[in-house]
This record gives C-alpha cells, sequence and structure tokens, in this order.
C-alpha cells in the first residue's frame, strides 16, 4: 500500500489543509475520548502568563480553535494576530471568530517569512505546527526576530510515542502501512525529547510543561476516521477490509481502544 509523504512535505501540507474538513477529523477524536476532563486548549491557555495589554502572533492558527475556546478569557487588552499559510484554514478561522464580539487580525503568512516587523510582538503561539515546517531553523529565527526581547514563545509539539498505538495497528493490518508518512515522528522532526535543543541557540529559560492524558476510544468510526483523514489512501475495497479489522481488534479489547498520547509545550524567552 502507498505511503503518504512525510509531516513537512509541501505537496501534502496544502492538500491536508486546504480547509478544516481533516483537522476536524482529527480534532473528533480528542475531544470524545480524552481521559483528561481538563482539555488542550485551556491547558494551553493557562501557559499563558502574560500582561494585561500586548501584542500576540499565532503561526498556524489552523480554524482559531484556541481563541473560540478560551473566548472568556482573552483580555481586552490583547492585540492577537492570527496567521496560517492556508488561506482556508484562514478564511475558517475568520468565520469561527466572528462571533466572539472582539477584534482580531488575519494574515495569510509562511512560517518561513513571517511578513510583520522586527520586536513587534510579546508573544509569539505555535501549536502542533512546528513539526510541519520544512526548515525550522529558519522559522525560529522568524519567530525570534517578530518577538520583541523579553517576548515569549509558546510552542507545542508531541512525543515520539504519541499515538503509537496507531501506528502498530496499521502496521498489522498491513505491514507496509504507514500513518505518519516517511520520517513519521523521528528524531528530525520536533518533539518533546528534542525541541528544547533546536530552540537553547535563539532562545533562554526553556522550559517544557507535559500535559497528561490518553485515548480510550470505544467507538470504531472515529477512530478510522482519523487513521484515514488524509495520510493514508485506501480504496473503497481496502478501506472496508481495514474497517472490519479495527473492529475486531475493538472487540479484542473489550470494547475499547486504548491510546497513548505525549503532548505538551515548551516557553522560552528572547534574550
Amino acid at each position: 500500500m502507498p505511503k503518504v509523504a512525510g509531516l513537512s512535505d509541501k505537496a501534502y501540507l496544502s492538500e491536508q489543509y486546504r480547509d478544516a474538513s481533516n483537522l476536524n477529523s482529527r480534532i473528533s477524536i480528542h475531544l470524545r475520548f480524552s481521559t483528561n476532563p481538563y482539555g488542550w486548549m485551556r491547558w494551553v491557555f493557562d501557559r499563558f502568563v502574560l500582561p494585561a495589554e500586548c501584542r500576540i502572533l499565532e503561526v498556524g492558527c489552523g480554524q482559531g480553535g484556541l481563541w473560540g475556546e478560551n473566548a472568556d478569557r482573552i483580555p481586552r487588552g490583547w492585540e492577537i494576530t492570527l496567521s496560517d499559510v492556508s488561506p482556508g484554514m484562514l478564511e475558517q478561522a475568520r468565520t469561527n471568530l466572528a462571533a466572539l464580539g472582539r477584534r482580531f487580525r488575519f494574515e495569510a503568512a509562511d512560517a518561513q517569512s513571517i511578513p510583520f516587523e522586527s520586536n513587534g510582538f510579546d508573544a509569539v503561539i505555535a501549536d502542533h505546527m512546528l513539526y510541519h515546517v520544512p526548515d525550522r531553523k529558519k522559522t525560529l529565527g522568524e519567530f525570534r526576530r517578530v518577538l520583541r526581547p523579553g517576548g515569549r514563545l509558546f510552542a507545542s509539539t508531541v512525543g515520539r510515542g504519541h499515538m503509537r498505538e496507531l501506528a502498530e495497528l496499521a502496521t498489522r493490518f498491513d505491514p507496509g502501512l504507514d500513518i505518519w508518512g516517511s520520517g513519521g515522528l523521528a528524531t528530525g522532526t520536533f518533539t518533546l525529547e528534542n525541541g528544547a535543543a533546536q530552540l537553547a541557540p535563539l532562545f533562554t529559560d526553556v522550559l517544557l510543561h507535559r500535559y497528561e492524558d490518553a485515548l480510550v476510544v470505544t467507538d470504531p468510526a472515529p477512530l478510522v476516521d482519523y487513521m484515514l483523514s488524509g495520510r493514508i489512501k485506501l480504496d473503497g475495497v481496502e478501506r472496508a477490509k481495514f474497517v472490519r479489522y479495527v473492529e475486531k481488534e475493538m472487540e479484542r479489547g473489550g470494547g475499547v481502544f486504548r491510546i497513548t498520547k505525549e503532548s505538551g509545550i515548551f516557553e522560552a524567552v528572547r534574550g
């Protein structure tokens, strides 16, 4: 069976994030089956110990979920700019946040070449996006450039063991099936294990905050949707076989499928 491109492949990302549909398929499984009742977006927002008045840039904002889920907590003095390389995702964010009654700035932008002035932001947020960037060194340099001295970077990611049971499930079904694509969450990406080393040359006071969670999935449909939401391509016959295989795996597990999650966020300061 064919392998998908790597996590930072430009053509793959363009297809994957043309709009929010694939991302929503992946988010839904976390919303339904996470064991931590305190949601990821609320937890991430807790890390933002920032002044009551400041300028914030989110790079790779997706559909704007971070702000939608924390609408009741955003200080009025925060000036927030949302950027994403995908115009479709940015338009979805604009739609989702329109009813919040506050003004956001939206900008289509490549994280490797941020179209804003130097020293202009008090905080930069990069939520689960750095492992998609082909040139992370350049991107991190851009983050540092647009931050003012003393400004903070918040960059979340996952560990190499994140959702490893899905990769194992796919391999048991077909040893040639690779749901993460070439490279996967290997040492060459940005992970909980190697993120600090990548940040250290450009930032000081690098801290890692870990989010404790797991998935206990009781419905095979969203599990299949997650695994087939663009990472791998199966024709109708193979998809039907895969669905039956996942159903049997869950039956063997007593009606549940348990999945490891390794997530966290790095906080760092521009010196």
